[in-house]
């Protein structure tokens, strides 16, 4: 068999170095076959940019962190660029790990005149990388549109994990809530991880993109503790529809919990009406009051996996 070296690679200027670097201390405990390596990014007067990869990746196998927290043309550019950088220099094989794939929620045609993005991206990523790895992904159903494995990874084993270990109290005699009819089967995941069957669903209504016009729960939340579950918190005006609507219906106390938490109009409004607001790390922040997950260890173990050949399906069974 032949051997390849494992690159890890990331923007060290970006906010994914961290995250690439702790990935990578976990893996150099594994194995001594992971390299970390800098993508760094030029950019001319007029705003266009020109990437070069610090060291040799030749024959690498090269798991390439793009950063989740920049803005979604210049994250769609510079994977697109970095994907035929590693190509063209030789690299053995090009894994995107994508901690939050961008453009996933235009999923379809939902009106006419208008692209299915996530299927933009799909075709351009699959042009250069040969594997794509990420988290939570908005509808699992877009692993349809690429021609290349695509590795969905799930963020609620690790969740309950944490939950149990720093918020026993919180989990007691809790009642799973998916933010939208969407989420449900997200929802009732985390609940069978918990070992309760006590799983109600919001059912939204929008005017348009962003705006919720109203909202409301399917099943009862009188007396109960609610956890509230969504993949992706950006605007934050379903969580806070649902969990006023909770408590109107009577909740006791309400938490969220969002894996990508994006929070584009702030934090003041989610943390105003949820006793506890939890969100991974995919998309980094520095508010105190928001206690922050970390994948850290999920993704090192699923880029080994990867590495030696091994199921990843295994890691939530």
């Amino acid at each position: 068999m032949v051997f390849y070296k494992c690159a890890i690679l990331a923007d060290p200027e970006g906010k994914a170095w961290d995250l690439a670097c702790k990935i990578h201390e976990k893996l150099k405990k594994k194995a001594d076959k992971f390299e970390l390596n800098k993508v760094r990014f030029q950019r001319f007067r007029d705003g266009e940019e020109k990437v070069k990869i610090e060291n040799n990746v030749r024959k690498r196998v090269c798991f390439y962190i793009h950063d989740s927290n920049k803005p979604p043309l210049e994250w769609f550019t510079e994977l697109c660029l970095v994907n035929h950088t590693l190509r063209n220099s030789s690299a053995q094989e090009v894994v995107d790990v994508l901690p939050y794939l961008k453009f996933s929620r235009q999923d379809r045609k939902d009106e006419s005149r208008v692209p299915i993005s996530a299927r933009v991206v799909a075709d351009v990523i699959e042009k250069y990388a040969d594997r794509v790895l990420t988290l939570d992904v908005h509808n699992p159903s877009i692993q349809g549109f690429y021609n290349i494995p695509f590795d969905n990874l799930y963020s609620f084993p690790t969740v309950v994990k944490y939950l149990r270990e720093n918020e026993p109290e919180l989990i007691k005699n809790i009642t799973v809530m998916s933010a939208d009819t969407g989420g449900f089967a997200r929802a009732k995941a985390f609940a069978q991880r918990l070992g309760t069957e006590k799983v109600v669903m919001g059912y939204k209504t929008r005017e348009k993109p962003g705006e919720v016009a109203s909202l409301k729960i399917l099943g009862s939340v009188n007396g109960e503790n609610v956890l509230l579950i969504d993949d992706i918190l950006d605007s934050g005006n379903t969580l806070v529809s649902a969990a006023t609507e909770a408590r109107n219906q009577g909740a006791k106390k309400v938490y969220a919990y969002c894996t990508h938490g994006i929070f584009t109009l702030g934090t003041e409004k989610v943390e105003s009406i949820c006793d506890k607001v939890f969100i991974g790390d995919t998309i980094k922040r520095k508010e105190n009051q928001i206690q922050t997950i970390s994948f850290v260890d999920l993704f090192s173990e699923a880029i080994y996996r990867i590495s030696k050949g091994e199921s990843l399906s295994a890691l939530f069974e």
